[in-house]
């Protein structure tokens, strides 16, 4: 081959490549539609450091003379990658008047551990800091995320008013959420890393891989109480990623300390790839147990 023509099949196969990646990003970014009387803030920035800051994109549904529930959503992918715009499907939240809260964090590009959490309470911290601005009832947040996203729901509304990872938003107290929305998440970290030997998890945790006090204090089991929030959990019995005993194990622990849960087992289900049915039914089931717990109507 001569170099004239390797250059040009380089060029050629440098076009496609291009055009393979816009394609693909065309694919996950799911453009939001809300409601009319609904208003948006995109790209509001809710924490911030030396050099960084960290954006959620708050849908807000019009003032009708009582305060909104609000919910929030925390993508997944392995603490290492994803995006707030590739998130969606949040039609039935908006029929039902919530504020939609899609949250980014600190990854492990970015930020190790618990750059990600200290992040995700901040979110929640400042919900609460600005409701009365943002009509928000206190008292009907729900925090909501898949896989890694997960995780950081567990953790950060199991916590309650443990400040631990709030020092970057700190003075708010009596921090509790309404229900935990958890999808095919770590429930319990400390096994997760030692049995799976994960990448992106001994990655995010960097130099504490084998710290068991800091792994620990990233295992949302361990801030279960009799006083936690109602969790839904829904995983798949077939997931490669995340074993499908994380979410047994939790199940089992919510049942012992006599908390509040529904446990969805989706047959044959990967990690969080469902046969659309399925989905379906996990999305209604989540909408049930909300209105069960009375957060809305």
């Amino acid at each position: 081959m001569t170099k004239k023509l390797a250059t040009i099949c380089f060029v050629l196969l440098s076009m496609c490549a291009l055009a393979q990646e816009k394609q693909d990003t065309a694919k996950v970014i799911k453009p939001i539609v809300v409601p009319e009387g609904y208003s948006k803030q995109i790209d509001l920035v809710y924490t911030s450091g030396p050099g960084w800051e960290q954006k959620v994109d708050l849908y807000i549904p019009p003032k009708k003379g009582k305060l909104s529930p609000a919910i929030i959503n925390i993508h997944g992918g392995g603490w290492n990658h994803g995006t707030k715009e590739q998130q969606g499907g949040f039609n039935e939240y908006f029929k039902l008047g919530f504020l939609v809260a899609n949250v980014e964090y600190r990854m492990t590009g970015q930020a190790k551990a618990p750059a990600a959490i200290e992040d995700i309470r901040c979110c929640l911290l400042y919900l609460i800091k600005h409701a009365k601005e943002l009509n928000i009832d206190v008292d009907k947040i729900v925090i909501m995320g898949g896989s890694a996203g997960g995780h950081l729901a567990m953790l950060a509304g199991f916590m309650g008013n443990n400040h631990l990872f709030d020092t970057n938003c700190k003075g708010v107290e009596n921090v509790h959420v309404a229900a935990v929305i958890d999808k095919w998440g770590i429930a319990d970290m400390d096994t997760f890393v030692n049995i799976t030997k994960y990448k992106s998890a001994i990655k995010w945790l960097d130099t504490k891989a084998t710290d068991q006090a800091f792994i620990k204090a990233l295992s949302p089991v361990s801030y279960l109480t009799t006083k936690s929030p109602p969790v839904f959990i829904c995983h798949g019995d077939a997931d490669p990623i995340v074993p499908y005993t994380q979410s047994v194990a939790l199940d089992n622990k919510l049942t012992a300390l006599g908390i509040k849960h529904q446990f969805m087992t989706v047959a044959g289900g990967k990690h969080g790839s469902f046969e659309k049915d399925k989905m379906n039914e996990m999305n209604r089931a989540i909408i049930a147990f909300i209105k069960e717990l009375k957060i809305v109507d």
